[in-house]
């Protein structure tokens, strides 16, 4: 009997010690996407990370895809109640060692002083987008990202952002909460999604969890990249669903 509960408990030590293994990873999976309507022959490379919440980046992460991308999107939950800010501004520090920082809110965000994050985004240069749209120059045209504030709690206002562009230009939605593709429409252009929110279930039992696995879907509407995030909620662990982070390049297709 002593056998079997110190086989167990040894199991399980390995278990948490997978779990906190899982939640502290520091991978960049790496994505390619071609469209025929992307301005230029030149690619477009940029890092989306989300999720972040109460977790400090690692330079071993930057140093990952440092001199790879044009530019970082923090797809929201940057930070979360109890994290102080001198945290969220290291991170804001590491991040704009890729170069220029863009910022959509998450629900946990507003956990914290509003006022006070927005004060350290001018402070540190970053580009907060909020139910509206900025428009980026390429070798070849422009790039426009749409940005909405948080859907889970009633912020989003997609039309609102949407009349800032041009559905005929090249046009990518920043959305924290993925159920926000319901509301797009063909019609609006949105020509590739991004989101987080779900943490990819977090931990998921026999390949069940609470939300979907972090993915890219190709949808009548548009393209979708959900993430399973950076960070953890609750728990620092993770099961079945590893952090992760995205770098993303975008090129034309040829015809």
């Amino acid at each position: 009997m002593l056998e079997i509960i110190s086989i167990l408990l040894m199991g399980g030590a390995i278990l948490l010690l997978f779990m906190y293994y899982e939640a502290h990873r520091n991978e960049v999976k790496t994505h390619s996407f071609t469209f025929r309507d992307f301005p230029g022959d030149k690619e477009m490379t940029l890092f989306f990370i989300s999720d972040i919440h109460k977790r400090k980046l690692d330079s071993d992460l930057i140093d990952k895809v440092r001199n790879k991308a044009d530019f970082a999107v923090i797809g929201g939950d940057l930070a979360e109640k109890a994290v102080p800010l001198s945290r969220v501004e290291e991170n804001l520090d590491k991040l704009a060692e890729i170069g220029s920082v863009y910022f959509i809110w998450g629900n946990n965000d507003y956990e914290v002083n509003s006022d006070e994050l927005r004060k350290l985004f001018k402070k540190k240069g970053v580009h907060e987008i909020v139910n509206d749209s900025e428009t980026l120059q390429t070798e070849g045209g422009f790039v426009n990202l749409v940005g909405v504030d948080d859907a889970s709690t009633q912020r989003a206002l997609l039309p609102d952002a949407l009349s800032k562009t041009d559905p005929s230009g090249f046009n990518i939605l920043l959305s924290h909460d993925p159920r926000l593709v319901k509301q797009v429409r063909k019609e609006d252009g949105i020509n590739l999604m991004l989101s987080g929110h779900t943490h990819g279930g977090q931990i998921r039992l026999l390949g069940w969890g609470l939300y979907k696995k972090g993915r890219t879907e190709e949808l009548p509407q548009t393209t979708l990249l959900v993430s399973n995030g950076y960070g953890t909620t609750a728990l620092p662990l993770r099961l079945g669903a590893p952090a992760e982070t995205h770098l993303i390049t975008i090129k034309r297709k040829v015809q």
